[in-house]
């Protein structure tokens, strides 16, 4: 029986003598650990600053993967005061977290204590540093008592606090600025157990400058100097790191699919939620707010974060908002778009979010990303032009015509993050242009922040800002729908739900340090500075909230106040040239094939995009209607490209699957719909027999055409070899009108003939029902052509010969007989 599977109840005395037996082997267990087991169950004595023996390490570059799902306690960080320690902050860590029974027996003498592990001295490590064995944390405080039992269920919150550095206690032991793992340990003893390290909490502290050592005299007593062991360590600004920033405003897609455009009828959404993202408190509404705030002429004077920052809208929200201002309705079944809908309570909510957003785009750069967070590599596989233009050439002007602003051009940010070859060919052939790419997305030597060739060469090169994979992966954790990015290395992935938001957080604002806080080492010169760039970019779909918003961008402006970085707007980056004109290869990760579009549905939008563009050729534009047709056909188009959005593909607990079915459901509304546009086209069937009063009689046929836009057709007809039609040419029918149509035909037989008729767009596209319709015609052919000859002749033979007698006063015998009165 093991120790979960034993009753609760037992006699005293066996009991005494489990507990004794456990106890003992556990002293076991640990001495055989070479003491690793009991470093972690009880404070070190050796000395004030709380280092382990070295010896009893293990090697820090190695992540275990030790963080197992705690079994009977949870621990979650809820505060870090300071979240970013700098020259003026407080000299002490405080931790503010809660402890969990998640088991199915108390838990006795619970206690936390606070560990660091060595200063992050690689980019890879701001993520391998979070998933090391508890062990490689080796200076460690004291263990504070959070209680002295905790009951299944129950919860209790504690306060940690401890020194950054200090020459007479106990402390982290931070004598220099960089971002330091940390990591909050709880002990305690589950009922039938003995005492052991049941959970722990890991998070970054970035430390851009050390304030005075704690117990230390005040900074402006004599006694401290510059170079006292007590006296603020400020960072080293000599090089500025060059920092760019893209504040992501994207939406996973909320239409509903397979409703054309329309003049006078509202847009169905698929469901509400946006409202409520829109209206205060939202995530829209507080993503928006952080940058209003940050960037206001009262917070950012010099305009420095301002200059940092550039808006990374996408159009298919815009065009979603815009949509909801005029009044909309959303679906009772996503899967019946065309069913019963309510009205959409987000009007008002849409129409402020929309102004402040134009205002807001006004004093600052903006740029579009890819419609709907489509996937580029799906895209190139689809490998239509005017799909392909719609995803990436419109974006910029559906931006401009909304806000009324001029959007930076020439930049495309995938949301993957990361590009194969055909879809690098496929950004080369809508012209030169940026892309921003994880640095592990090129197979090259250069560092994040430096900018390569990945397509085409010279002026029409495709090139690509790299940014750094571990700040971009931390800052995707942040928020309430974490996600780990395609391009983040197996090595460096794992479960980010076990940590809290608040230490998720710590990681994003300490990754987003870590290169403005690393030594150029002999660098020198003016070039020194242009050589460090930093590119920091969220999520497109970023979850987080108003707090956390502004914590990553305060903690941007710390960067750039302190002299630790300089602004770099956005066209700079699209404008420096790439350090190689030599294209670098591209690394596709296997894990961007997993997150990516499923193959039914690249096969679906495929089969379905060469039918719009039929459509849209035989549709006329008519500068006087209010629905052309690019309006009527551009839903359906955008459809498709939200069928392989990759939005919700990289969220926790298997969201993917559902994504599958909204993307299969989305193909298949948009088919039904183009299937009903064709069959809207047709012949109308005559009904009965036509009855032809001669060989060259016009057929009468009725077309009619079911579409809000005119369009032009081609008349289709399979008649017997006896028959004769005359092609009528292009034919023009109104919109939700009929025509009729004169089919000259002329008829060498006097059967009953059967003729089909059907239309077609001028390219050959069937459209509609075929129809078949009877002739019959009186006429006789060429037999009674002969037999009216041969008479004629006869007459006119009769007519001569008596016409000739009498000319000669001869007597027809015809007269014989026949006597005048």
């Amino acid at each position: 029986m093991t120790l979960a599977s034993r009753p609760a109840r037992r006699r005293p005395g066996a009991a005494i003598y489990t507990v004794l037996a456990l106890v003992l082997m556990l002293i076991g267990a640990v001495t055989a650990a070479a003491g690793i087991g009991a470093a972690s169950a009880q404070p070190l004595p050796s000395s004030p600053l709380g280092r382990a023996d070295a010896a009893t390490i293990p090697d820090r570059t190695q992540t275990t993967k030790a963080r197992s799902q705690p079994k009977f306690l949870e621990l979650h960080i809820d505060d870090v005061a300071p979240s970013t320690v700098t020259t003026t902050s407080e000299p002490v860590v405080t931790v503010t977290g809660t402890v969990a029974n998640i088991g199915d027996r108390p838990v006795t003498d619970v206690g936390v204590r606070l560990q660091r592990a060595p200063r992050v001295d690689s980019s890879e490590e701001l993520r391998t540093s979070l998933d090391m064995d508890q062990g490689a944390f080796d200076v460690v405080g004291p263990f504070v008592q959070v209680t002295s039992e905790l009951a299944e269920g129950e919860r209790k919150q504690f306060v940690l606090s401890l020194p950054l550095r200090s020459l007479t206690g106990w402390s982290l032991d931070v004598t220099e600025p960089g971002v330091y793992p940390l990591l909050v340990n709880v002990n305690g003893t589950p009922e039938y157990g003995g005492q052991a390290r049941l959970d722990d909490a890991r998070f970054l502290l970035p430390v851009l400058g050390l304030p005075r050592a704690a117990g230390s005299p005040a900074e402006t007593a004599p006694q401290v100097t510059e170079n006292s062991p007590t006296a603020p360590v400020p960072p080293d600004t000599s090089a500025p790191v060059a920092l760019t920033m893209l504040w992501p405003l994207a939406d996973r897609p909320r239409l509903a699919a397979g409703i054309p455009g329309s003049v006078t009828e509202k847009v169905r959404l698929v469901d509400d939620d946006l409202a409520g993202s829109l209206s205060s408190g939202g995530r829209l509404d507080q993503l928006l707010a952080a940058a209003e705030y940050a960037t206001g002429p009262d917070v950012d004077r010099d305009r420095r974060l301002t200059d940092s920052l550039c808006l990374a809208v996408d159009p298919d929200l815009l065009i979603t908002v815009s949509n909801m201002t005029q009044g909309y309705l959303v679906v009772d079944d996503p899967a019946v778009p065309n069913g019963s809908a309510r009205e959409g309570t987000g009007r008002d909510a849409a129409a402020a979010w929309l102004d402040r957003l134009e205002k807001l785009a006004r004093t600052m750069c903006i740029t579009s990303v890819p419609f709907g967070q489509v996937d580029l590599s799906a895209l190139s596989r689809v490998d239509e032009t005017t799909l392909t233009d719609s995803a990436l050439r419109a974006p910029a002007d559906i931006v401009d015509s909304i806000l009324g602003v001029t959007s930076l051009r020439n930049v495309t940010w995938p949301d993957s993050g990361v590009l194969d070859d055909a879809s690098a060919q496929l950004l080369h052939g809508i012209g030169p242009t940026t892309t921003l790419l994880a640095a592990n997305a090129v197979e090259s030597t250069v560092q994040a922040g430096s900018k390569v060739v990945v397509a085409g060469g010279g002026a029409d090169a495709v090139t690509a800002g790299l940014f750094d994979v571990s700040a971009a992966a931390a800052l995707a954790a942040v928020g309430a729908d974490p996600q780990t990015p395609s391009y983040v290395p197996d090595r460096a992935r794992y479960n980010v739900d076990r940590d809290s938001r608040t230490a998720r957080l710590q990681d994003a604002l300490g990754a987003m340090s870590w290169t403005a806080l690393q030594s150029t080492g002999s660098t020198k010169g003016p070039t020194r500075a242009a050589d460090r760039s930093m590119l920091i970019v969220p999520p497109q779909q970023w979850s987080a909230d108003g707090d956390e918003a502004a914590a990553v961008l305060a903690t941007a402006s710390t960067l750039l106040r302190s002299g630790l970085a300089t602004p770099k707007p956005l066209p700079r980056v699209a404008e420096q040239p790439p350090t190689s004109p030599e294209p670098a290869s591209l690394a596709y990760p296997e894990q961007a094939i997993v997150d990516g579009t499923p193959q039914s549905v690249e096969q679906g939008v495929g089969r379905q995009e060469p039918r719009l563009d039929e459509l849209m050729d035989a549709l006329v534009d008519d500068p006087q209607a209010a629905l052309t047709p690019t309006r009527f056909l551009a839903p359906l188009r955008e459809d498709l490209l939200r069928a392989m959005t990759l939005s919700g593909r990289r969220d926790q607990n298997g969201a993917d699957i559902a994504a599958d079915a909204i993307a299969e459901r989305r193909v298949s509304a948009v088919t039904t719909t183009i299937d009903d546009m064709y069959a809207s086209v047709t012949i109308l069937a005559p009904g009965g027999v036509y009855t032809l009063a001669s060989e060259q009689s016009p057929l009468l046929l009725v077309a009619r055409n079911e579409l809000p836009v005119a369009i032009t057709v081609q008349l289709r007809v399979d008649a017997p070899a006896e028959m004769r039609i005359t092609d009528i040419g292009p034919q023009q029918l109104p919109p939700r009108g009929s025509r009729s149509l004169q089919v000259p035909a002329e008829i060498a037989d006097s059967r009953t003939m059967v003729v089909d008729f059907s239309l077609a767009t001028e390219s050959g596209q069937s459209l509609g029902e075929q129809t078949s319709v009877t002739v019959r015609s009186n006429a006789y052919g060429q037999a009674l052509a002969i037999i009216t000859a041969c008479a004629g002749a006869l007459l006119l033979f009769l007519a001569g010969r008596r016409l000739w007698h009498r000319f000669r006063g001869q007597p027809d015998k015809a007269d014989e007989g026949y006597e005048r009165p």
